[in-house]
């Protein structure tokens, strides 16, 4: 059984807000595939919890008329990836949210949850930062935009605010236009495991082809948050498609990251990753986009 002290049901956003600023440490709840684990774990034995998962307007992808896709906060990871939007221009991330758990946690688990879960090994944090999402967040002042480059402030914390909810992740149209992506999960089983290391790159090629106009690539545990490798993206962009860049591409990224030891896996096996994993994703990029290597 579950210890919950208070369940309340939001019916509005407004009212979630609302709730939010009366029960300040109330946890959100959405799908619960990872709260209410946390609760029989005993963690969060006890808590108050606030509702959101009947707010039907949080659910959807959809296709603005700037060309931003926007993704409901409590889009279950089985419609991202169905999704006939996300097929078209961002598949790379419904690939990723597929590798989350068993199909029961990705019929009922959220894109918003395991973004404000603040952990560094969600499968969806690193094709989202490669992407340059950007996270809509309500509270009392109304909606405020932030960068999830500037989303995770440290390991299980993010920018959340008082009063404030997560209502949407946004992928603007200069993210995502022209580029093809790719997301490795490494993890000790093929499936129904957690990340060992996450890597998640994409690449814009130029007409022909032959040169790297714009490379981006993120990673899950190879550091306290999700990260972007800027030194990686800086050592291919400009340069010829060819195995040489690659390597590169690959020698660079070990410049920005810091992974640690764990029972999962050394910082040395993780710094290994960090290398090959960013080559694959670039080379399997380059190839969707139509490159040649």
């Amino acid at each position: 059984m579950y210890d919950i002290n208070a369940l309340y049901e939001a019916n509005s956003v407004e009212q979630a807000v609302a709730l939010r600023l009366e029960h300040p440490k109330a946890k959100i709840i959405a799908g619960g595939s990872d709260v209410l684990v946390q609760m029989r774990e005993g963690k969060l034995a006890g808590s108050d919890l606030i509702s959101i998962y009947m707010l039907d307007e949080l659910r959807g992808v959809t296709l603005e008329g700037d060309g931003t896709i926007r993704i409901g906060s409590l889009t279950s990871f089985s419609h991202i990836t169905k999704s006939p939007v996300i097929q078209a221009h961002i598949n790379v991330l419904g690939e990723a949210v597929d590798m989350v758990g068993g199909p029961q946690v990705r019929n009922i688990g959220t894109i918003g949850g395991n973004t404000c879960n603040g952990v560094t090994s969600a499968d969806s944090a690193s094709t989202l930062m490669a992407y340059d999402a950007v996270i809509e967040l309500t509270g009392p002042g109304g909606k405020r935009l932030v960068p999830i480059q500037e989303f995770y402030l440290k390991a299980g914390v993010v920018d959340l605010r008082e009063g404030e909810i997560q209502t949407a992740i946004l992928i603007r149209r200069e993210s995502y236009e022209g580029y093809k992506g790719h997301y490795i999960k490494y993890a000790m089983r093929n499936a129904m495991d957690i990340a060992t290391t996450g890597c998640s790159a994409n690449v814009k090629l130029s007409e022909d082809k032959q040169t790297i106009l714009d490379a981006r690539i993120a990673y899950g545990v190879a550091g306290p948050v999700p990260m972007r490798a800027p030194s990686a993206e800086a050592a291919a962009k400009g340069q010829p498609v060819c195995a040489e860049t690659v390597a590169a591409f690959g020698k660079a990224a070990l410049d920005d990251v810091n992974p640690r030891t764990s029972w999962r896996a050394s910082r040395e096996l993780r710094l290994q990753l960090v290398e090959e994993l960013a080559k694959r994703c670039l080379t399997e990029a380059i190839q969707r986009s139509g490159g040649d290597l």
